[in-house]
Formats: C-alpha cells, structure tokens, sequence
C-alpha cells in the first residue's frame, strides 16, 4: 500500500514534461521545480526581470504547497536555482518579502540553497523548488 499522492493545482503551471507538480508521500511533501509562468497559459512572464519572476515563481510554488495541505510554514527547504550570480541580490530582496509575508514573526524560516546554473528554458533568469513536512 502506498500512500503516495500526486499534487495538482490549476494556481500553477501544468509540468511541461514527464513529472508532477508534487508529490506527497506522508507527511514528506515535494514541489517540482517551478519557473516565472503564467497559472493559466504557461506563458513564460517578465522577460529579464529576475525580482519579478522571482516573485511569480515564488506564488507558483507556494500554490502548489498549500493544494498539498500545507503551508509555507511547513516548507523545511527551498532551492534557488538562478542563471546569472549578479541576480542573487535581487532575487534575495524580494526571497525575504515573501518570507517575511508568509512566515509569522518568531516562526522558523525555511532553509534555502542557491544554486548557478543553465536553466532548461532561455527566458528562465529563476527556478524554485520545495520540500515542506505537513503536520495535519
């Protein structure tokens, strides 16, 4: 018997390839790598602007978090995956927003990586992925 689920939400990008948008397996819950993409259409946005898709990226995660039962409370770790090392103040400015919004005051915030590399689609400047322990 497996108890593993996978998550869906119409509040994020469908997966563009063979993977799901998360998984949950237990209290274990994993969000697949997300990218700067329109909900509805998948349409790659804000073009050259790394806080803005940051930002998206950030809110296409966190829908698929909270269609898992959980929320960003409950993230235990972020991965930061971003193409140019001069964009980590700007990603990192608008990170802490979302933090600081999504956390209460006093709360554990989440552990985060960052990571350089070529990202898989060229309009790409940021992708993000999680993984939260849901407590029901």
């Amino acid at each position: 018997m497996s108890d593993k689920t996978e998550i869906r939400t119409d509040g994020a990008p469908a997966p563009a390839w063979m993977f799901s948008q998360g998984v949950r397996k237990g209290p274990i819950l994993q969000v697949s790598g997300q990218g700067p993409q329109d909900p509805a259409t998948g349409e790659y946005l804000h073009h050259g602007d790394v806080k803005a898709q940051t930002r998206r990226t950030l809110e296409n995660v966190k829908a698929i978090v909270e269609a898992g039962g959980a929320t960003i409370e409950d993230v235990v770790m972020f991965r930061v995956y971003l193409t140019k090392r001069a964009d980590f103040p700007l990603m990192n400015e608008v990170y802490a927003a979302f933090i600081d919004e999504n956390v209460k005051p006093g709360g554990v915030k989440p552990c985060r990586t960052t990571v350089f590399v070529e990202l898989p689609q060229e309009p790409m400047l940021v992708e993000i992925d999680a993984q939260a322990v849901v407590t029901d």
